[in-house]
């Protein structure tokens, strides 16, 4: 029986998860499903594991972080939304990855890449070793955004996020998926904490994803207009003191 360890902080995902794991290989015995960096941590420190499931941005930090405090020579599988990061990282020095919304058969096509090469001698804490020295320099960064709807709050992952932009007294965020959100965050203060290869501040109203841009048009003499998707309820428009800094940003 091979022991599993599942680190998901999200409840329905580490279910379907362990659910899928126990559908594809019986053989596999899911012995713990952790939430955080710290209990991970704690029990990486105290037990054994031949395999790990693991989402990148847990609700306490980065799951990265939890291989700064305890050795892990065990193979990982990274479950991760943010297909636009490190994945070439992730395929060098990593068992596999494969991203949410995870299907069973993504999944079963990584626990048979692991059958492959168990027991091949492959040193899986000298890649991790190397994956993180190449991506955790990107992923000081915040990884989600809280917010509030109707009374109530969630975390957002920052990869769902097409733009902030400012409306009246707060800061609003608008995921791809057309949804509109309040968040407790400044502009200025997000403009610290985002990645700056990935968002970049336009002009006063707004922080916008490089993935949101359409096209970007002449607007006046002196001003551009950027197509956002999905489309904002006010003009994205940048003065002419920031299009070199876009357009610099836009070559990166």
């Amino acid at each position: 029986m091979e022991r599993v360890v599942i680190i998901e902080d999200e409840q329905l995902a580490a279910e379907k998860l362990q659910m899928l794991i126990n559908k594809i290989d019986p053989s596999m015995q899911v012995d713990a499903v952790l939430t955080t960096v710290s209990d991970s941590v704690r029990w990486l420190a105290n037990n054994p594991a031949d395999l790990i499931f693991l989402d990148i941005n847990l609700a306490d930090d980065i799951s990265f972080k939890i291989f700064e405090q305890v050795e892990v020579d065990a193979p990982i599988i990274f479950i991760t939304a943010y297909d636009q990061y490190a994945i070439k990282a992730f395929k060098q020095n990593s068992l596999d990855y494969v991203l949410k919304p995870v299907t069973e058969e993504e999944l079963r096509g990584s626990i048979a890449k692991y059958r492959k090469y168990k027991g091949r001698g492959n040193d899986y804490g000298e890649k991790l070793k190397t994956l993180l020295t190449q991506y955790l320099p990107d992923q000081n960064y915040k990884g989600r955004i809280f917010v509030t709807y109707g009374g109530k709050g969630k975390s957002i992952e920052v990869g769902d996020v097409a733009y902030f932009y400012a409306f009246e007294r707060g800061v609003y965020l608008k995921s791809f998926d057309e949804k509109t959100y309040l968040t407790d965050n400044t502009l200025d203060s997000l403009e610290e904490v985002l990645n700056p290869k990935v968002f970049h501040r336009l002009n006063r109203r707004y922080i916008v994803n490089i993935k949101a841009i359409t096209e970007i048009h002449k607007f006046s003499t002196r001003r551009l207009k950027v197509d956002l998707i999905p489309p904002p309820q006010f003009d994205a428009i940048v003065p002419a003191e920031k299009i070199t800094a876009l357009k610099a940003w836009l070559n990166s």
